[in-house]
């Protein structure tokens, strides 16, 4: 039996998730140390689709918005964009980003509760997912994991204060949108 294709409203809201990744690369990223990864704003995006979308659609999302960049469109921190970011050393963490909605999604799906604790722990799930794909990738792309998990450790910081605003701001959008959301007790995924 073949799947159902999207609904309007859900195509909508991938392809609007999608753009809203693309927006948070407005934002530069900051090069600290020698590992050649950005610290961004943007993988808060994948984050907070998963949140908010749920786990197929959360990761349509970032697929979307990695195919385009992918093709070339400059969506990427820093006006990055193109095969390039992915083969660099930050290619895991890219990657990373649609196991990263994927996880996201399925914990916040599975425990039909969107609030504030359980959206921490969703996110805070994605982003050790995310750190999986990404620091192996570096890992191998450095040819040594360990130097390549000690350079991670500047990224900590921000991702638990990202961790903190996307559990904030998903519980807000889901109150606000009670029973239409990934996770509500009246939709399934």
């Amino acid at each position: 039996m073949s799947r159902p294709a999207l609904p309007a409203g859900d195509l909508a809201r991938t392809v609007v998730f999608a753009a809203f990744i693309a927006v948070l690369g407005l934002f530069p990223g900051l090069y600290v140390g020698g590992s050649g990864v950005p610290i961004v704003l943007q993988n808060a995006g994948p984050l907070l689709a998963g949140c908010v979308l749920g786990a197929r659609r959360g990761t349509a999302s970032v697929v979307l918005f990695l195919a385009l960049t992918a093709i070339g469109l400059p969506l990427l921190s820093g006006g990055r964009g193109g095969i390039a970011p992915f083969i660099g050393p930050s290619g895991g963490f890219l990657i990373g980003w649609i196991f990263s909605a994927l996880v996201v999604g399925l914990i916040v799906a599975r425990l039909k509760r969107p609030n504030v604790p359980v959206l921490l722990l969703a996110a805070a799930a994605g982003v050790v997912i995310d750190y999986v794909f990404g620091i192996t990738y570096l890992g191998i792309y450095t040819g040594d994991l360990g130097a390549a998990a000690v350079q991670s450790l500047v990224f900590l910081p921000g991702d638990a204060a990202k961790v903190v605003a996307v559990a904030l701001i998903g519980a807000v959008v889901h109150r606000a949108l009670p029973g239409k959301l990934v996770g509500s007790a009246s939709r399934s995924e």
